[in-house]
């Protein structure tokens, strides 16, 4: 007898409305099969934290545990804003960026995530004006979307944020309006598109926070991970009202679960009560191995073993996207960090396409996820140079390289015909072939185009007949051109 049984969710009904529109992350999504041994993952954030000394990390730990007195704090509840010695440490640590703030300025999260969530709690009611970069971390949309605002995204380029476009955006908008809360940026290698906010944007943002009294989030967990350029003022260093929100995930680990919020008291004291109804504390254990680490070990050290060792991973991906990747593709070039965004032409989608990537044996992350509306950016994906080797990295670059040219390989046989609307076959030909085209120019219905060249993936042999008929047909009328040109 059968021992499969079904079961049945009775609790459909019952789901909060916010539950419902929430998305499910795709790095979460993609865990299971980033562990497969034939599967190299350029889709996660993740540290290499095998480079961290084991001897620091031990006696780090044992400072939380060898004596009773250390026990009877470590093993404990502990205050709701995190352990005073751990704030003090962190509150010298960020004199090291040039923003100077008390340990009373500084609240303990378990994560900088949980920080995302206790803000969004403490500030956001349904249908509020949330101001993100566009892409932006996928983390901050899932901790931001259960409070239900409307989250407005500003492009970035290789500066940052476009504050040209950030202001059209706040005159729609209007001064004084109540339901603009904070604008959330990440300006340091941002996360998912590897790029630096300059200073000219960094103290433009602050002006029109102050000229449209609105909040700024400024997240950095990747600040001290710099390869090249010189050091970028934190905006909470020029302004003291920024809630800077920290890390220790990419300097120690993501395993010891502590982040900071650091703010003006009275914004903390609203962040403290939303604290106390999440998990009414931390964890001391955590706080208090971190806080003998960047207090009694020499961190300094290994973080620039990360450093090296980042830059490196970075410049074999750069170079294998250089070797590897078809002319149609760009990508961002980050001075640190951990990630870099990767743009195809508007009528590809890295959704969709991401299965044939697995089967391939290579991850990363679709565009899409990191927009608030879940389709803009289909074109675009994110992948993560940190924790693979760099000849890891080669092969996937490589391994992927291939399932974008096997699907480019299709649409360009569209485009000779034509049959892609709005493209034009000469202008694109005269284009240089390092030049990216522009391809904004190029598609009039993306959704249409990717269902046709889709048919033609999935065996419908006839579709691709007639567009190669309809290339020889283009082919033969315009000989009698060409000769007489010569």
């Amino acid at each position: 007898m059968s021992s499969a049984h079904i079961t049945f969710d009775t609790t459909g009904d019952k789901i909060a409305r916010r539950v419902r529109k929430m998305r499910s992350s795709a790095v979460r999504d993609l865990f299971a099969a980033a562990t497969r041994d034939d599967v190299i993952s350029l889709s996660g954030g993740m540290p290499a934290v095998s480079l961290l000394p084991v001897e620091d990390v031990r006696a780090a730990t044992l400072a939380a545990v060898e004596s009773p007195e250390a026990r009877a704090v470590s093993l404990q509840y502990g205050p709701t804003n995190g352990a005073p010695g751990l704030r003090a440490v962190l509150a010298d640590m960020m004199r090291d960026l040039g923003i100077r703030v008390k340990p009373d300025q500084i609240l303990v999260t378990t994560g900088a995530q949980e920080a995302l969530s206790l803000i969004a709690e403490a500030f956001i009611d349904p249908g509020d004006i949330i101001i993100t970069e566009g892409p932006t971390y996928l983390g901050a949309l899932q901790a931001f979307s259960a409070f239900e605002p409307d989250v407005r995204a500003i492009p970035f380029d290789d500066e940052g944020m476009r504050m040209d476009l950030l202001e059209e955006e706040l005159k729609r908008i209007g001064k004084g309006n109540p339901r603009l809360k904070y604008c959330y940026v990440i300006p340091n290698f941002q996360n998912p598109g590897g790029v630096t906010m300059v200073a000219e944007r960094r103290r433009r943002l602050l002006e029109l926070a102050r000229e449209y009294d609105f909040m700024v989030v400024e997240d950095d967990p990747y600040g001290r991970l710099r390869y090249d350029g010189g050091h970028q003022v934190p905006l909470k260093a020029m302004d003291e009202n920024v809630i800077y929100l920290g890390t220790i995930s990419k300097m120690l680990g993501p395993g010891l679960r502590t982040g900071w919020i650091a703010a003006p008291e009275s914004v903390l004291a609203r962040i403290n009560l939303v604290k106390q109804g999440a998990d009414l504390c931390g964890s001391s254990f955590d706080q208090i191995i971190v806080e003998h680490y960047f207090k009694d070990i020499p961190w300094q050290k290994t973080l620039q073993k990360f450093v090296a060792v980042y830059k490196e991973r970075r410049d074999t991906m750069l170079a294998a996207l250089e070797e590897f990747f078809p002319p149609e593709a760009t990508w961002t070039h980050p001075e640190g960090g951990m990630f870099l965004w990767i743009t195809l032409p508007d009528y590809m989608d890295t959704d969709s396409m991401l299965a044939e990537a697995l089967e391939a044996g290579v991850t990363y992350v679709p565009g899409n996820s990191f927009f608030p509306d879940g389709k803009t950016g289909r074109n675009s994906m994110r992948v993560n140079f940190s924790f693979e080797t760099p000849e890891s990295i080669t092969e996937a670059i490589r391994r992927l390289a291939k399932v974008i040219e096997d699907r480019l390989e299709l649409y360009r046989v569209f485009i000779e015909a034509g049959a892609l609307p709005g493209y034009d076959r000469k202008e694109a030909a005269m284009t240089d072939e390092k030049t990216p085209t522009p391809w904004e120019e190029v598609v009039a219905d993306s959704e249409q185009n990717e269902e046709a060249v889709m048919q033609a993936r999935e065996g419908n042999a006839e579709q691709i007949d007639i567009a190669e008929e309809a290339v020889r047909d283009a082919q033969q009328a315009a000989a009698p051109a060409e000769e007489a040109a010569e």
